[in-house]
This record gives structure tokens, sequence and C-alpha cells, in this order.
């Protein structure tokens, strides 16, 4: 059995990194006290929470590669979600004060992907601006490798499908 790493690898930027080895840029749990308001909480009731905490983040695993995410989820029966990394579409980095003080974030994703155009990992327990650092440079080297282009489409006053004045 693997140990869970909470390293953050490095993506080269230019893109010469070989595309078909995949590589973990992070793999682990979200934390069991994710927030200062979770430990005041736990402290409040002995330790009971944790019990609480345990089951709220469901057996959750993140695995951020250089190619996808995995999301694998639940107790006793389990789900696994993967998101290929060139249909990352935008990214946004939660990092409230209460999660800051004990060092965790959160990064939502925007996809392009029709099953989970949202993807939220939560309560991550690493710097999550450098680990976005790197998704982002593995995500634009995935996407030029691909040919991946995104277009975005704007409705104007003299675009035909606009709605009248």
């Amino acid at each position: 059995m693997t140990q869970p790493t909470d390293a953050i690898v490095p993506v080269s930027p230019a893109g010469t990194q070989a595309i078909t080895k995949e590589e973990v840029l992070f793999e682990g749990k979200p934390a069991l006290v994710h927030s200062l308001s979770a430990l005041v909480i736990a402290i409040l009731t002995l330790g009971l929470a944790l019990i609480y905490f345990y089951f709220k983040r469901g057996g959750t695993t993140y695995k951020i590669t250089t190619q996808r995410v995995v999301i694998d989820s639940g107790i006793f029966s389990k789900k696994m979600e993967q998101l290929d990394l060139y249909r990352i579409n935008d990214f946004v980095i939660e990092r409230p004060f209460s999660q800051r003080v004990m060092g965790t974030g959160n990064i939502r994703l925007s996809t392009f992907d029709k099953t989970t155009p949202v993807v939220l990992l939560e309560a991550m327990k690493t710097d999550v601006v450098a680990l976005y650092e790197t998704m982002r440079v593995a995500v634009e080297t995935l996407k030029q490798h691909r040919n991946v282009r995104m277009v975005d489409y704007e409705q104007g006053a003299n675009d035909p499908g606009a709605p009248g004045l």
C-alpha cells in the first residue's frame, strides 16, 4: 500500500515533459479538521465532532496528475470521477481565513465536461496556489499537445441570432 503524498511536482512550462508519462502532482485526502471553526467545534464537543467530520468527507481521495483529476469517494459504496485536464476551462482558488489558518484551501474547476461542469476540490491540505500554478501549466501543455482551442462566441447587436431591439 502506498502512502499518499502531499508534494507538488512542477511541470515544465515549455512542454518538454513527455506527455505520455503521467506524473502525480498531488495525492491526498481532504483535511479532517479543515477550518478554524471546525477545530473549535471539535474541541467543544470533546472530539465527538471528528466522527461527523470523518463521515462527512466520505472517504474522499484526490489524485491530480499531469493528465487528469481523479476523485474517489465513498465509504461503503465507492464512486470514481475522472476529469481530463485538457477539459478544464477555468480555476478559482478559495482560501477563506479560517482555512488559511489551518493550512487548507479549495480549488473550483470550471470544465467543458458535460457530466461535471464544475468540480470542487475541498479542504486540500497543500499550498493550493502552488498546486494551481502547476495544474495551469499542465492544462496548457496538454491543450497544446492535443490541439485544443477554446472559442468564445459572443452575441452582439449586429448578430443575426441576437434578440430584437
